[in-house]
């Protein structure tokens, strides 16, 4: 059966807002599958009054204007100026006039055209955002990317339904969006939030730990991680399958555990792992596992977590129990089974 969403992509050409002649292709674009898919569960009807945070190249805009139809409004938001004007530009010359895009911080919301029926997010915010939930009508729905840990590239998509007030999560979907950040972010290979050291020479690395509270102001624990991994690290390949990543990296994230490491070594390869002030082992998404030393307590900590994956079965973030807990300024998801 033809989606409401596929039947909008039919009218919406998508590559005229990706690789549009005058702009050219922009980088802030989120996968077409995927933006249908979020649209799909957002459930948007005719006359609906809908934000989008993160504007991008303005087709998920385009989409969200076909949707909701000549009685409904869309109110794309987006920390770079750059991309909102040429948004609006565009959605003019198609003779779209029910998407009103804006520069703003969209962790803060828009209260000037609140409440919503629906909201989406293409980028990731530190957590539920107050100001989100409080500009949603009774009975609405956010559809929206959250982290499930307090490092990067951890999130799953989560589809929130508004009631009294107060959030509830109906489904947790795989995947997840740039971070978003107070300014806009040109560097899109570095993660925006909770970089605790970052090296650029002789190759750009990062490191995140999720101990940072207890490390010095100089940062000496995530350097010194930063550096055992990189600087002549034990090397071991993984005996399993090929690394399943959106499995693993929930079910680590899920562990909860206060020594959890993500790592950027190579572009584009991301690590995980566990890290203390002495020691440190990853395993990259490729299936290299990298340690301090090959009797690392770091390095057994690991090769147990990755055997407690195995033992469940390497379950989909889907499988997953969330639940929200109420934090300053709005809420925090974690995942359990």
């Amino acid at each position: 059966m033809t989606t409401a969403v596929a039947q909008a992509a039919e009218t919406v050409p998508e590559r005229h807002y990706t690789h549009h002649d005058g702009r050219g292709p922009t980088p802030h674009r989120s996968n077409p599958v995927v933006i249908h898919r979020e649209l799909t569960t957002l459930d948007v009807g005719a006359g609906m009054n809908v934000a989008e945070h993160g504007t991008g190249s303005g087709y998920s805009g385009a989409l969200l204007a076909q949707l909701v139809g000549p009685t409904g409004t869309v109110t794309s938001l987006d920390i770079d100026a750059y991309l909102v004007r040429w948004a609006q530009l565009i959605h003019h010359e198609r003779g779209v006039t029910n998407v009103h895009c804006h520069s703003a911080d969209g962790t803060a919301g828009f209260a000037e055209r609140a409440p919503y029926d629906r909201m989406v997010a293409w980028c990731t915010p530190p957590l539920l955002p107050r100001a989100w939930v409080d500009q949603v009508v009774d009975g609405g729905l956010i559809v929206a990317p959250l982290p499930i840990a307090p490092v990067p590239n951890m999130t799953v998509v989560a589809k929130i339904r508004v009631r009294g007030g107060e959030p509830v999560v109906e489904a947790v979907f795989t995947g997840g969006y740039i971070e978003a950040t107070a300014s806009p972010k040109t560097d899109l290979d570095l993660p925006g939030r909770w970089v605790d050291w970052e090296n650029r020479l002789p190759a750009p690395s990062w490191v995140s730990i999720a101990w940072r509270e207890s490390d010095d102001h100089l940062h000496t624990g995530a350097r010194t991680v930063l550096d055992r991994l990189t600087k002549d690290a034990h090397t071991e390949p993984y005996g399993g399958a090929d690394v399943d990543w959106p499995s693993w990296r929930t079910f680590a994230a899920a562990l909860g555990d206060g020594h959890l490491t993500m790592a950027g070594l190579r572009p584009d390869l991301w690590a995980i792992g566990h890290s203390t002030e002495t020691t440190a082992a990853v395993i990259q998404q490729g299936g290299t596992i990298l340690a301090d030393r090959p009797d690392s307590p770091s390095l057994s900590v690991l090769h147990s977590w990755l055997t407690a994956w195995e033992n469940a079965g390497r379950p989909a973030p889907e499988t997953y129990t969330p639940t929200l807990t109420r934090t300053t300024g709005g809420w925090d998801l974690r995942l359990s089974r």
